[in-house]
């Protein structure tokens, strides 16, 4: 059973594409399950402030006419900011996409949606750990259905939902806490979404990537002053960029830099 100290938020996301940093949100939604086992719905559509690539309305539906008249994520920010609340997160394939975008929104809108001590249990990670599948698979797998809806933001928030809980009835490793399944989930130890900064087996941020790839960010800092503002001003995410700065600080205030 799963055992919840907080709401654990679901939540799947339909966009313009797949670029964490560059793509946009036009659809969200969010079923937030609380402790005592009630449920809250949460389903916008959104106008991305930009074309709907051809390609992308094929996968989900969403066209550019659908969402002339919706609200823009800027306006819908406080609301659904308010709506999950301090919430856990959870979703299907959710540390690798949805998070970093969701996240990325919010940046984008200079709205602080604060990550540290919420947790993250993405349900794909789990289901590949344990058998190899995809969603339709999965929902087929663990609650012997058919998952007629896909690609339907609230249909595929529902199966994720769904997975979980019974994923967690089904294996004695998961006991239902969401610490231990968010650590059961998480990919590596990936320091911001992307993955471009992990840390490595001390602890220490490092990046990932590149000429510096397993070096320690605080010591290519020293060795290289030029390589943040690089960063800062090239194409990454900004929640890396986000955390390139938190530990920037950091190294400051401890006189590391």
């Amino acid at each position: 059973m799963l055992e919840l100290k907080k709401p654990l938020a679901f939540f799947d996301l339909e966009t313009t594409g797949v670029n964490v940093a560059e793509d946009r949100i036009v659809e969200i939604s969010i079923i937030k399950l609380n402790p005592d086992g009630s449920e809250e719905v949460l389903t916008e559509l959104v106008n991305p402030g930009m074309p709907i690539p051809k390609e992308s309305s094929e996968v989900h539906g969403i066209t550019d006419e659908k969402v002339a008249d919706k609200p823009s994520f800027k306006e819908l920010a406080p609301k659904i900011k308010s709506f999950i609340g301090n919430s856990d997160l959870s979703g299907y394939n959710c540390l690798k996409f949805d998070v970093p975008l969701m996240v990325e929104e919010f940046l984008r809108n200079e709205v602080d949606f604060e990550m540290k001590g919420r947790k993250v249990v993405d349900v794909q990670n789990i289901f590949h750990k344990m058998e190899q599948r995809t969603l339709v698979a999965a929902y087929k797998f663990y609650c012997n259905g058919d998952l007629t809806n896909a690609h339907s933001a609230e249909a595929d928030t529902r199966a994720t939902m769904e997975v979980l809980l019974a994923q967690v009835d089904k294996y004695d490793e998961l006991d239902g806490d969401v610490q231990m399944l968010h650590e059961f989930s998480r990919r590596g130890k990936a320091v911001d979404f992307a993955g471009h900064i992990i840390e490595n087996d001390e602890g220490i941020p490092v990046f990932n990537f590149g000429k510096n790839k397993g070096i320690s960010v605080v010591d290519v800092f020293k060795k290289q002053p030029g390589y943040y503002s690089w960063m800062m001003d090239a194409q990454f995410p900004s929640y890396t960029k986000k955390v390139l700065t938190e530990i920037r600080v950091d190294a400051f205030n401890k006189g590391l830099l």
